[in-house]
């Protein structure tokens, strides 16, 4: 997912920009009141109406970062006391009727209820993690199809039953890999030989953390078969997500046979969400465009499918006489919403996490429709953040939850803000102009809303995204999505292969500009590294963005941006050490190189992509021998034993010892040693040399080794 996701994960359309929400305001300053007090001024106007509403959600992730945070599991205790505590200050603002103590017990108990939910939705939903590799004969049933093709099939099976001599497993769910062809689907029963194995931890500091992810879903191994799927029983009874996963998957199979390659991977993924063709070439020729988004429904498809029926039904209802006087623009709301939804459950469901955050937006502005509302507002979009971190609080900190909700939050903060009408436009070309206009203006504004956030986790941004996105949503917009829907739509009479092809030719021509500005960004890409800090940093900003109503909104995120500059680029590493197998890598000039290990690894692999620079096979200064190896450069010197023999010399010879075998005692006092219960308990690490201490500054991948979604070790 590259830069572009983030611009219109939103659901938002384009035309904001040439809406006036209100008369000009000055720019602070510009005035003979001081900046100070004009600050002042405006918090107290966001305060008076009554926009703390909507730092709900800010202050609920607040909660959920304290929680995480932690080093180890809050006591019972602890949660009660507090909760007693909140308590009883609301009682005491109730009777002294403080309002502005009230308003500030709100903002705590928000903060205090997202502390709360990981514990409360891990008692609910969590599972204990397997610790050891498991192997052996199961009974399971099948609770998601997650994608499935002519090669493999991946799903989530749950009510793992050991037969024969296998061991009985603690876990909830399994999250496995079985040969393609098998005809699956939620609700059936499978027997199958099993290899399952303890989900890894993060490969580096900062990273994807698969097991707690895994954990709040309740899937406690991943694993695959080592044999032949036997089908045992199918679902019984009418099944929803049965009907709808073998819908999803006959759609998918005439996309196939329209459509071929790249045209027909990307197709499956914004008609139905399968994106499990897409190449890695594509993924990353997409990600340097700016148009990463454009495969995963979201925002963007939903505005297209849900808006455009909602423009036909009322363009429709509004051309019968006999309809005049009804509430037609209610009644397409209606439609609209129902569109919505069943797009949604086409694209995966609640599973789909991007298109059920856009969904739940839709319907919010929808509902405002009926209510005779205004549509997009700052606190439609907090209600909206609150029901999500509600039923899904880990989904805080996915890359998905905060790259949408920060282009969300950015998109309706420009458009609140007051500014002049421009003339109304006339003729087609000046029509066309402005529509041109309005999407390079969204993307440009989403893009910088979630440029902190796309740099931290993908180190990668789009400087031509905009212009990727000016030039290819002609064709999602006009060509693709429209297309798309009509194919779908007369699936049923056997009739969709001329839509399909054209869904396809717009596809093509989306690669190509794809290609085009891709090409074009080649050396501009670049690949900063963002400490973790900068997130919260960056979550601060955006709430005051959001808080505030005025041009002073865009006081925090141009106080930040030079913050981050200065102080929030991280170093790249000097040594990475794996937790789980051999590699050690060390710096050597501007890439890095394997000291042990082998290149094609997943984490080598990882670490490769990351920093965007390939890891050579072998180090050119290190010396190996049957005992270890050596390497030695004007800065440090680092040891990497195989054989307890070489302790005696290597230990306070060296700077830095590794070992995969337990180092003795002395070894720890006269030199920094990563030993295997360092590597075991707290998994990769990552090493920088600090000059002014002559010695390594050591960050592992795990810091809070005792909560729930961590492997015990043996």
């Amino acid at each position: 997912m590259g830069a572009g996701q983030r611009a219109f994960d939103t659901g938002s359309g384009l035309t904001g920009w040439f809406r006036t929400p209100g008369a000009e305001r000055p720019w602070p300053g510009t005035d003979r009141i001081g900046a100070g007090a004009r600050l002042r001024a405006t918090i107290a106007e966001a305060m008076k109406r009554r926009r703390l509403f909507v730092l709900l959600p800010f202050s609920m992730i607040a909660g959920l970062i304290a929680y995480a945070l932690l080093p180890t599991e809050p006591s019972a205790i602890l949660l009660a006391t507090v909760t007693a505590a909140l308590a009883l200050a609301l009682v005491c603002i109730i009777a002294a009727k403080a309002l502005t103590g009230f308003r500030i017990f709100v903002q705590l108990a928000a903060l205090w209820l997202g502390f709360c939910l990981l514990p409360m939705h891990g008692l609910a939903f969590g599972t204990p993690m397997l610790a050891y590799p498991a192997y052996g004969t199961y009974e399971a049933q099948i609770d998601e199809i997650l994608s499935a093709d002519e090669n493999r099939v991946r799903v989530i099976a749950s009510q793992l039953t050991p037969v024969g001599d296998a061991r009985p497993l603690p876990i909830r769910r399994a999250r496995i890999v079985m040969a393609g062809g098998a005809m699956l689907a939620p609700g059936d029963r499978i027997r199958a030989p099993l290899r399952l194995a303890p989900i890894p931890g993060p490969v580096l500091p900062g990273s994807h953390d698969g097991q707690s992810h895994s954990y709040f879903i309740g899937v406690g191994a991943y694993g695959s078969t080592t044999g032949a799927v036997e089908a045992l029983s199918s679902g019984d009874g009418w099944n929803l997500a049965r009907q709808v996963q073998s819908l999803r998957s006959a759609i998918a199979a005439r996309i196939d046979t329209t459509l071929d390659g790249a045209t027909a991977a990307i197709g499956k993924a914004m008609v139905v969400g399968d994106q499990s063709d897409i190449s890695d070439n594509t993924r990353d020729v997409m990600a340097a465009s700016g148009l990463a988004h454009i495969y995963s429904i979201s925002g963007l498809h939903l505005s297209i499918v849900a808006g455009g029926i909602f423009w036909l039904m009322r363009l429709a209802l509004a051309s019968v006489p006999a309809l005049v006087g009804w509430p037609i623009k209610q009644i397409s709301a209606l439609v609209g919403i129902v569109a919505a939804f069943l797009y949604l459950l086409l694209a995966g469901g609640a599973g789909n996490v991007p298109a059920f955050r856009s969904t739940l937006m839709l319907v919010l502005m929808f509902g405002a429709v009926l209510a005779g509302r205004q549509a997009l507002t700052m606190r439609n979009v907090a209600i909206a953040a609150v029901v999500i971190i509600l039923m899904d609080p880990a989904s805080v900190f996915r890359p998905s939850f905060q790259l949408s909700f920060a282009a969300v939050v950015g998109l309706i903060g420009i458009y609140e803000l007051p500014r002049a009408l421009p003339a109304p436009a006339s003729g087609r070309l000046a029509r066309l102009g402005g529509l041109v206009a309005a999407t390079a203006w969204t993307s440009l504004v989403a893009g910088l809303a979630t440029l902190l956030f796309s740099a931290y986790h993908f180190q990668q941004t789009a400087p031509l995204g905009v212009i990727g996105n000016v030039l290819a949503l002609p064709f999602v917009s006009l060509v693709i999505m429209p297309f798309g829907v009509v194919s779908v739509l007369t699936m049923l009479l056997g009739l969709e292969g001329p839509f399909l092809e054209v869904m396809g030719w717009g596809i093509d021509r989306m690669i190509d500009v794809a290609e085009l500005v891709a090409a074009w960004s080649q050396g501009w890409t670049g690949n900063p590294l963002l400490a973790s800090w900068t997130l919260g940093l960056g979550v601060a900003a955006l709430a005051w963005f959001a808080f505030i109503g005025s041009h002073w909104r865009l006081l925090a995120p141009l106080l930040a941006l030079p913050v981050i500059l200065v102080a929030g680029l991280d170093p790249r590493p000097d040594i990475l050490i794996a937790d789980t197998t051999q590699a050690v890598a060390v710096r050597n000039g501007d890439s890095m190189a394997l000291v042990t290990g082998r290149t094609g690894s997943f984490a080598v692999d990882v670490w490769s992509d990351h920093y965007q620079t390939d890891i050579a096979g072998t180090h050119p200064a290190a010396r190996c021998d049957s005992l270890g190896c050596i390497l030695t450069n004007p800065a440090y010197s680092v040891a990497v034993i195989r054989n307890a023999a070489a302790f005696a010399e290597d230990c306070g010879l060296h700077d830095l010892v590794i070992a995969r075998i337990r180092p003795p005692e002395h070894c720890f006092a006269v030199s920094q040693v990563v030993g295997p219960t360092e590597l075991s308990r707290s998994g990769v690490h990552w090493l920088v040399w600090n000059h002014s201490a002559a010695q390594f500054d050591i960050r592992p991948a795990i810091a809070n080794l005792n909560r729930p979604w961590r492997v015990a070790q043996p």
